[in-house]
């Protein structure tokens, strides 16, 4: 799966979560990949959404680099891969494979060259 289908994948996960989602300018892997808002009963939340396809470790700069994006909204940092020990967060692939199964019905996760510390290989599909 080359980047631009990853951030696709994320988009159509979030539509199928009941969020509207658009995709923003290209920025050449440096910025926001797409929008998403869900609109509640006291009103709607808007979330800055940075698909990361990656090979190894996502470094902390990308996550300040989405940090710094976000304004006064929320920020979510998907990845195919994992988070360094300096990261701002310590959620993995498995919980982006869940919520793939429940609203997508795809029950697997993206291949990587390498296990993730404290994965197992199997945990790679």
């Amino acid at each position: 799966m080359n980047p631009y289908d990853f951030e696709r994948l994320v988009r159509e996960l979030f539509d199928a979560m009941g969020h509207e989602t658009w995709r923003t300018q290209g920025s050449r892997d440096d910025g926001v990949d797409a929008v998403a808002t869900l609109a509640g009963p006291t009103g709607s939340s808007a979330f800055a959404i940075r698909a990361k396809r990656s090979k190894g470790a996502v470094l902390v700069e990308t996550a300040r680099a989405l940090t710094g994006a976000m304004a006064a909204g929320y920020g979510i940092l998907a990845t195919t891969s994992w988070f360094g020990k300096d990261d701002f967060g310590r959620r993995n692939g498995r919980d982006l494979k869940a919520l793939r199964a429940e609203h997508l019905t795809i029950d697997a996760l993206i291949g990587l060259p390498e296990v993730p510390p404290g994965w197992q290989a199997g945990d790679l599909v």
